[in-house]
């Protein structure tokens, strides 16, 4: 078994806080789902977010699914960057699997799509 780093990111239109726990429950939705995982799979979720999105910490949305409450998560600000992608929610969600490097469906999703174009063909939006 192995710890794999499954990578996720999204944007939001405006520094809401339903449109943050919107945005971050769908990515980790896309996620789970284009990875088959479950919470106990889940060693930890790192969460950052740009500096610009400050109405809530998006880790409350990840808290409140169904089986996630004992799943370790650690939010923090993305390095800002002059000209980086603005209203910018990311994951690193760690899991153990048997699956290797290569298996593993990393998510962009809306305008978070231009920072790994070579992922994001793999995503569905």
């Amino acid at each position: 078994m192995f710890v794999r780093g499954i990578r996720g990111a999204t944007t939001v239109g405006n520094n809401e806080e339903t449109e943050i726990l919107t945005a971050t429950t769908e990515l980790l939705n896309h996620i789970i789902a284009e990875n088959g995982i479950v919470p106990e799979e889940i060693a930890s979720v790192f969460v950052t977010v740009t500096t610009d999105l400050t109405a809530t910490f998006p880790a409350r949305a990840i808290r409140a699914m169904d089986g996630w409450e004992l799943v370790p998560l650690m939010c923090s600000l993305e390095v800002p960057v002059m000209g980086s992608l603005p209203l910018c929610v990311r994951l690193m969600v760690m899991v153990n699997t048997e699956k290797k490097q290569d298996e593993i469906v990393h998510i962009y999703l809306k305008e978070a799509m231009r920072l790994r174009p070579d992922l994001s063909k793999l995503t569905k939006s």
